[in-house]
């Protein structure tokens, strides 16, 4: 990461002087004054050994700059304090683009070619006169300041992936995420800074120029024609600086919009925040807010596990001889549902179900509910009853729609495969798929548990059971993994 960070300051920094510096600084020289061949190449040298300073100047103070940063990335287990020293640097860093680019040129290009300029001129290697060093002298520091300005945007969107590594180093928790204790320029600021320059900056060097120019042209149409280089110059740096400012406020409202789409998509997640100015802010806010309904979602899920099992509890109070029965259900229930590679989001409505799925015995008559004898067809009838009885009280809920398929395992939890089962007669696939994995749980916890009247049945002889009517009262293909499991769970 720091290296890549690295090849993309050397890229900008390389697109920046060349717009700037060789760019408008090389064409005003060589398109405004009228220069022989011989004064051509002593200006080309002195811009290069004035580069070579400035570059050198610059150098040595990004390695100042930017070793905070590079220490981070020495260390295998970097401290915290050692990110956090990162980080702020890394925030601070277009700023300190700007002061090493500014510094550097008017003290590292602006002086020795000045100095260098002057000897030239005294030596007799360049007819120039010294009004127009003092007016380069202007336009060096304008173009100094609009190098900066490119600099500083390019460095922005460069740190920002920067920012975002360091502070996934610090910790994976989000309640550690680093903040910046350094303020960054307001986009008020940014805004103001950028509009001054890319539209007061062309006309003031465009007038600079002018100056020089009107003072050595003999005729109106090689002035026009002068200009119009001028012109299409000015109006490209105006145009990529708007460019990069626009760029530097969309990105951070298209990272805000693209969180608010994943949470209408209902997916609650965080998103980066490696700025410092006042989107830090919203995004702050934003992170903020998903944290807090993650946080309800995680306490209302609690609190709905909790009824259900509440539910379950107090269904169970009323038979104390199946006891406990809601719960293994719902347990041989989720084995299954795993083995058969279900989406875990199936599966927690799967136990949410079966932990309600004799939820309507509430509406059952207790001499009917807790009779030891053989019931009569008129109580069996009851009995069968208590499906469609869950389904109605669970509807007096108003279930929301991410819970509504919990009411067809209540519902169907004792159809059977051949037709012959209730409330509804269905048939194989017809019958829901909680249906056909809960009415296996559920026969074999009814086998094997002990009642009053009988001893639970050994484990063994129920899964014989469920294998002769796999097919005809249960669904064969699970039938045969629990079974499996059953087996697996006893043999370990």
């Amino acid at each position: 990461m720091f290296q890549q960070f690295q090849r993309t300051l050397v890229i900008n920094y390389i697109v920046g002087s060349t717009l700037a510096v060789f760019g408008v600084g090389g064409v005003f020289i060589f398109q405004t004054l009228n220069l022989s061949q011989r004064e051509v190449i002593s200006l080309f040298g002195i811009m290069l050994c004035s580069g070579m300073v400035m570059i050198t100047a610059e150098l040595i103070m990004y390695r100042h700059h930017v070793r905070p940063i590079h220490l981070a990335f020495l260390e295998s287990k970097p401290s915290n304090q050692t990110l956090q020293r990162a980080y702020d640097q890394a925030s601070r860093f277009p700023i300190l683009t700007v002061r090493r680019i500014l510094g550097p040129h008017l003290l590292g290009l602006s002086v020795p070619a000045i100095s260098l300029t002057v000897l030239f001129i005294q030596n007799g290697w360049l007819d120039l006169s010294y009004r127009l060093i003092g007016l380069a002298s202007i336009g060096a520091v304008m173009i100094a300041i609009l190098h900066a300005l490119i600099e500083f945007f390019l460095t922005v969107r460069s740190v920002e992936p920067l920012m975002i590594h360091l502070q996934k180093m610090k910790s994976s928790s989000p309640q550690q995420t680093m903040h910046p204790t350094y303020q960054s320029l307001s986009v008020r600021t940014k805004l103001l800074i950028s509009l001054l320059i890319t539209g007061v900056f062309p006309v003031m060097l465009f007038m600079l120029a002018s100056s020089v120019q009107l003072s050595s042209v003999s005729q109106t149409d090689d002035y026009w024609k002068w200009a119009l280089v001028i012109l299409i110059v000015i109006v490209g740096i105006a145009v990529f600086c708007s460019f990069l400012l626009y760029d530097n406020i969309k990105r951070p409202i298209g990272i805000l919009s693209e969180g608010v789409s994943r949470i209408d998509s209902g997916q609650l997640q965080t998103i980066d925040n490696p700025y410092s100015d006042e989107f830090s802010q919203l995004i702050h806010g934003f992170n903020q807010m998903v944290q807090n309904v993650n946080e309800r979602e995680r306490e209302n899920e609690a609190l709905l596990n909790s009824l259900f099992i509440l539910f379950a509890a107090t269904l169970d109070a009323r038979d104390s001889y199946t006891a406990g029965h809601s719960e293994r259900v719902a347990t041989y229930s989720t084995e299954l549902a795993r083995a058969l590679n279900l989406p875990e989001a199936s599966i927690e409505l799967l136990n949410k179900s079966a932990l309600l799925h004799d939820i309507g015995k509430i509406g059952v008559r207790d001499d009917v509910l807790l009779k030891e004898g053989k019931l009569t067809d008129a109580e069996f009838s009851q009995i069968q009853e208590h499906p469609t009885i869950g389904v109605n009280i669970l509807n007096q809920v108003t279930l929301p729609q991410s819970l509504q398929p919990i009411l067809e395992g209540v519902r169907s939890h004792h159809e059977r495969i051949d037709g012959k089962g209730y409330p509804d007669g269905l048939i194989k696939e017809d019958i829901p798929l909680f249906g056909r994995i809960m009415a296996i749980a559920d026969a074999y916890d009814a086998m094997t548990s002990d009642r009053p009247y009988r001893k639970g049945m050994p484990m063994e002889k129920a899964l014989a059971i469920l294998e002769s009517g796999r097919g005809t009262q249960w669904d064969a293909d699970f039938v045969d993994v629990f079974v499996q499991l059953r087996r697996d769970a006893i043999s370990a």
